[in-house]
């Protein structure tokens, strides 16, 4: 037995003995096998609303079609057209098939892992404190760590979460190439300063248009320099245009989003002053979860997050804030005893500077580490090498991490490959998420457990008032069956008056709009009437541009229903002028044209016209001359129509 004991321990003390590549090659290998059960799964949440467009046109086959779909992105300010872009190279049309996508995915992040190996290498020989062979092994375990971990699978495996792959993949670029240019800085000065501007500028523009926190780059490599010795340095005229400047653009422009009023974002149930506490105890959570990495958490279901309402409330915020503090001091203090303990803190932060301050965005999503947690296992990685001479089982310890963290990762990966039963699994875990319950709602009226289902969230919605969505879903839920009552819309117009806004209560009023009408009920359609009515007069309501223009559109299509043209007509001129979009007002065209209302129609097709003269054409989904085709089409059709409606009467 000591024997075997013995040859275990000469095996992996040979491990790293052997050609540093020969490593990096098993685990990236490694890292195909862990994700590939993963690679089955389907598509989540906000894949289909980012990708669906493909399909709009028959599929995106011509230069027109790309351009509408490159450029029709709504998930953030740039709109990402490469993300966008680097979607077709798997499918040019939706539906479409998820596995597809994941293998992408799958590729760009093992590139990021090799990318990443490259940057940590050029970075030790920026810092000359280790030898060229320690450098090796300090690059290849620092992108095992990282590329292994089962943090990352939520940002592979999510289709949609390529924006953030790229915007790493593109950042990392930039890190590559400005510290290759910075060995070359003694030697080859002026070929050292068209790498380092041609690293900032290009990769801050390829990795801003993937996602906005691309942008970060300039400040990124701020970061790493500051870190670095004076041997090698730019001049300051250089980092102060390429560099400062960059970065204090992005502070100002943060600036300019801080609003500590009551309600900046009446959408959010949370203020800027209690999204700044929130989010101290939430970064400090993702320290926690890649130091201590867990299977799965409560995934995409972060609606439910506790709210920091105070500096005590809850008082785990006041420890997570003195504990980020220190870490900063530390990071600053301490920079040129522990220059890469110094680099993974600061880099950490400022990679989280854009998704977790003052923007109003959702609180919680596990892929916004896919950047900050690059640079964050460099130091254990350096002093796992640097200290083998003097611990012998540190290339074992070494090893069993990373099959700790292989393992992880492909159980982790193996629940992702069914994409309902990792819904499942999500919507049980986040107990506190409105949306989870919504959705385990919905999962059981699919199962036909309909008594179950209203049970349950009956009983959610009484043990989370605030919450408008469930109110709609309480409602809608008794629609569906034919069970409810007028007192119940009545109930659900009240209660949604005073509870929070929420953006998929919205989308579940228009749920059951769509429900009333195919009920053919009288009753349902006049208590719905009233319902809009309520949610109207609200305050919480009547200031969100969705809701306004969705409840005149909605009010539109109940009176189409009931036969009151005029009244449809009225509700459908004001939604298309509120909605100010060229589709939107076709659609409207078409179904009051459906209806059997031409003359209705033609008026509002005159009102589109205008819409479509008035919009701005990047905002296009096609080109202007197809829309104009379809306008003049219509326009002939309906102008036909009307005559047969009123044929001439001929003359005696």
């Amino acid at each position: 037995m000591l024997i075997y004991k013995h040859r275990l321990f000469i095996f992996m003390k040979n491990i790293f003995v052997v050609q540093p590549f020969l490593l990096l090659s098993v685990v990236l290998l490694s890292v195909c096998f862990v994700y590939w059960p993963g690679l089955s799964g389907g598509f989540l949440f906000d894949d289909q609303p980012n990708l669906e467009t493909m399909g709009d046109l028959g599929g995106v086959s011509n230069l027109e079609t790309f351009r509408a779909f490159v450029f029709s992105g709504w998930a953030g300010p740039t709109g990402r057209p490469l993300s966008l872009a680097s979607f077709l190279l798997d499918d040019n049309t939706w539906p479409s098939y998820a596995p597809w996508f994941k293998y992408t995915n799958l590729l760009i992040h093992i590139l990021c892992g090799l990318l990443l190996c490259w940057a940590t290498l050029l970075l030790m020989r920026n810092l000359k404190s280790v030898s060229e062979r320690q450098a090796q092994w300090i690059a290849v375990l620092t992108c095992a760590l990282w590329v292994l971990h089962p943090y990352m699978v939520s940002t592979t495996l999510y289709v949609v979460q390529r924006m953030a792959q790229l915007a790493t993949l593109f950042c990392l670029v930039g890190i590559v190439l400005y510290l290759s240019a910075r060995l070359q800085m003694a030697i080859r000065t002026r070929r050292a300063y068209v790498l380092m501007t041609l690293a900032i500028g290009a990769g801050t523009l390829l990795a801003t248009f993937s996602k906005e926190n691309g942008a970060l780059l300039p400040l990124l490599i701020l970061v790493i320099e500051f870190c670095l010795p004076k041997d090698g340095k730019p001049v300051w005229q250089w980092r102060a245009v390429f560099l400062w400047l960059p970065s204090v653009a992005i502070a100002v422009l943060l600036a300019r989003y801080i609003d500590f009023s009551d309600n900046p974002w009446p959408s959010r149930n949370f203020n800027q002053v209690e999204r700044l506490l929130t989010e101290a105890r939430i970064v400090c959570e993702y320290l926690l979860h890649l130091f201590v990495p867990r299977i799965e958490g409560n995934g995409l279901y972060q609606d439910g997050y506790v709210i920091s309402n105070g500096l005590f409330e809850p008082v785990s915020t006041f420890f997570a804030i003195v504990f980020l503090f220190a870490l900063v001091v530390f990071a600053f203090l301490l920079r040129k005893k522990t220059p890469l303990i110094s680099l993974a803190i600061l880099f950490f932060f400022a990679a989280h500077l854009m998704e977790s301050t003052v923007v109003g965005l959702e609180l919680y999503f596990e892929h916004r580490n896919h950047l900050a947690a690059l640079f964050l296992f460099l130091p254990l990685a350096y002093h796992c090498v640097i200290l083998t001479g003097r611990f012998k089982l540190l290339p074992v310890v070494a090893v069993a991490i990373l099959g700790v963290l292989a393992s992880m990762t492909w159980l982790r990966a193996s629940l992702w490959s069914n994409s309902e039963k990792l819904e499942l699994y999500w919507m049980q875990a986040a107990t506190e998420s409105p949306r989870a319950i919504n959705s385990m709602t919905a999962y059981y009226m699919k199962n036909g457990q309909y008594e179950k289902a209203n049970e349950y969230l009956f009983a959610e919605s009484e043990r989370l008032s605030h919450s408008s969505l469930l109110t709609v879903r309480l409602l809608l839920q008794k629609v569906y069956v034919g069970a409810a009552s007028e007192q119940d819309f009545i109930e659900a117009g009240e209660r949604l008056k005073v509870q929070q806004f929420d953006a998929q209560t919205v989308k579940g009023v228009r749920t059951i709009v769509e429900a009333v009408l195919e009920s053919n009920s009288p009753e349902y359609v006049r208590y719905t009437l009233n319902l809009l009515g309520a949610m109207d007069s609200s305050i919480v309501y009547n200031q969100f541009p969705l809701f306004i223009r969705l409840v005149a559109y909605l009010r539109a299509q109940i009176y189409l229903h009931l036969g009151d043209t005029a009244q449809a007509y009225e509700y459908y001129s004001l939604a298309m002028s509120l909605y100010q979009e060229t589709d939107a007002a076709l659609a409207m065209v078409a179904e009051v044209a459906s209806g059997g209302h031409p003359k209705e129609a033609l008026a509002l097709l005159e009102q589109a016209t205008k819409v479509l003269a008035q919009q701005d054409s990047r905002k296009l989904k096609r080109s202007r001359t197809s829309y104009e085709q379809d306008i003049a089409y219509l326009d002939s059709a309906l102008k036909e129509a009307i005559k047969t409606e009123n044929p001439a009467t001929e003359a005696p």
